[in-house]
């Protein structure tokens, strides 16, 4: 029975301290300050296109279930718009270099032969 009531006062110190420390009490300092978010430590660079380099050294700070889904959305919608951009880039370089190729192959075509006249 001793062993029973020392354990109840043991838990019940417990709970006020964790109590005082979390609401604040005898220092007057408060409650426990608010801690800073975690941020991207070397986020993808604004003012250049992003390469393999930067995507290598990308990592994305710990939440309390795993990553923060503001972080890896931010990032994966900066990846998926510079992936189509360039996409669309290398469509267009593929259309002029057809289109340069074609005229090209036709132009060879009409050059008459010289010296076949005299």
């Amino acid at each position: 029975m001793v062993m029973f009531l020392f354990l109840v006062v043991a838990l019940a110190v417990v709970v006020a301290a964790v109590t005082l420390a979390v609401v604040g009490g005898g220092e007057g300092t408060g409650p426990l300050p608010e801690a800073a978010p975690q941020r991207l430590q070397d986020p993808l660079p604004p003012d250049r296109p992003v390469n393999r380099a930067d995507i290598d050294q990308l990592r994305f700070p710990l939440a309390v279930r795993g990553y923060r889904m503001a972080e890896v959305d931010d990032a994966l919608g900066r990846l998926a718009a510079e992936l189509a951009e360039r996409d669309a880039r290398i469509a267009d370089l593929e259309s002029a270099l057809a289109g340069a190729q074609a005229a090209a192959s036709h132009v060879s075509m009409e050059k008459p032969a010289r010296g076949d006249d005299q």
